[in-house]
């Protein structure tokens, strides 16, 4: 019981799913004009909003795997090439979320 706490794999696996499902619909070079890429950027997040609903409701998460879940998003998004300050507010947006 006490070893499920820290039992995060799923969490990882749905923070990395989660930031390739962005990497898929906004590539790191795909840069329009700043009010497509806000309205684009906008849709995909309340897409990946509801993804996280889903998972909240079938997966209980403490603070441990909330911070692998964020952990793992930011680094496939760091590894894919995207601006740090970028990445630094994606995955701000998801803990809000994920809370």
């Amino acid at each position: 019981m006490i070893l499920s706490w820290f039992d995060a794999q799923k969490a990882k696996d749905f923070g990395t799913s989660l930031a390739i499902f962005f990497i898929e619909k906004v590539p790191v070079k795909d840069r329009m004009e700043e009010k497509k890429f806000a309205a684009k950027t906008q849709k995909i997040l309340a897409q990946m909003a509801k993804q996280v609903t889903q998972f909240k409701a079938q997966n209980k998460l403490n603070t441990y795997k909330k911070a692998q879940l964020g952990n793992a998003f930011k680094w496939t998004l760091k590894d894919a090439g995207f601006e740090g300050a970028y990445i630094d507010q994606l995955t701000k947006w998801l803990m809000l979320q994920v809370s």
